[in-house]
């Protein structure tokens, strides 16, 4: 296949190319390579992937129209994997403008592109912060999140909505990705694992928000990408038991699909730091801190739906995950 992937100098974007291109796939790379977080470490994970014949790098903002067109119109890809986001929940305290151009303002330019070149399945990034306000556990697509605590959970429940109505308007497959704490090598510098290796390894404090109590769904870049792949492979389809009067949020009379995405496996954020301090040697001074703006306590994916529609299984344990990211940021930085 022709994959179009946008995001790819991004963590799960750039993984997800690695994949496609290694089992055969042409991919299409679209990023901007901005300076939201240390723009070098985007040119390295590119050179994992640019000495592929079949991988075509686009230097490209979703936010400019003209671009995007042209990259579908010239490239004419199957299918779609949009991972290009601005990412971060308290950035989007600071800078919500950006959250508006690269994810509600760029997701349109997407699905036009989608739809107006005949592509086959747009698989799209949305997140576990849509759950907001939610708190029966574990988190499922039946579930209502109608309660956003963020703009960058906003940006993201709006593009489920978008992406629904291009699903029912055009009978575009649609599948959206709600993805929880993704962690591993060449991962991204502004998530916890990134920013206490760096701080234990110096000798610095870290911050411990909610005072050490949250619950995370820690989830290893390599379940992620299988998860994608899975999905990608296999197209939305529209539920024929779907009842308006009864509406189910996860599925559709349309073909859309949402899926969690996660490890189904939620790690206090105290153990977290554990094995990360175990695999350091070192241990960590902690700076605790009340629970943030716009953060949630805890997060636990159910992921029934994607088990039984596409067989996703999630096999790494956080001990093995934290120790392979450590292994690389070594390795990476040369400590």
């Amino acid at each position: 296949m022709r994959v179009l992937v946008t995001g790819t100098a991004g963590f799960i974007g750039n993984a997800l190319a690695l994949r496609l291109l290694e089992r055969g796939d042409e991919v299409v790379g679209v990023d901007n390579v901005n300076a939201y977080y240390d723009p070098v470490l985007k040119e390295n994970r590119l050179n994992r992937v640019r000495d592929y014949d079949g991988f075509t790098e686009e230097r490209v903002s979703l936010e400019d129209r003209p671009a995007v067109e042209r990259v579908f119109r010239e490239h004419q890809p199957q299918r779609v994997v949009n991972l290009a986001a601005q990412a971060g929940v308290r950035y989007s305290l600071e800078n919500p403008h950006a959250y508006v151009d690269a994810n509600i303002v760029g997701f349109t330019h997407i699905l036009e592109g989608c739809r107006h070149n005949g592509v086959e399945h747009l698989v799209f990034a949305s997140s576990s912060s849509v759950y907001g306000a939610n708190t029966e556990m574990p988190f499922s697509v039946h579930h209502n999140v109608d309660h956003p605590l963020s703009l960058y959970a906003a940006s993201k429940k709006a593009n489920e909505l978008m992406a629904h109505t291009y699903s029912h308007l055009y009978r575009l497959p649609t599948t959206g990705l709600r993805f929880f704490t993704v962690y591993g090598p060449w991962g991204r510098p502004d998530m916890a694992l990134f920013l206490f290796t760096r701080k234990i390894l110096a000798g610095e404090p870290i911050d411990v928000f909610n005072y050490g109590n949250h619950r995370r769904d820690f989830t290893y870049i390599d379940d992620i990408v299988e998860g994608v792949l899975r999905s990608l492979d296999h197209p939305a389809e529209p539920n024929p038991d779907w009842d308006g009067a009864a509406p189910d949020p996860g599925t559709s009379a349309a073909p859309y699909r949402i899926y969690n995405i996660g490890a189904h496996q939620p790690v206090e954020l105290m153990r977290y730091i554990e094995v990360l301090e175990e695999n350091l040697g070192k241990k960590a001074e902690k700076n605790l801190l009340p629970l943030q703006p716009g953060d949630v306590p805890d997060t636990y994916a159910d992921v029934a739906d994607l088990k039984a529609d596409v067989g996703y299984e999630p096999t790494t344990p956080v001990e093995t995950g934290v120790a392979n990211f450590v292994a690389w940021y070594r390795d990476y930085y040369q400590v």
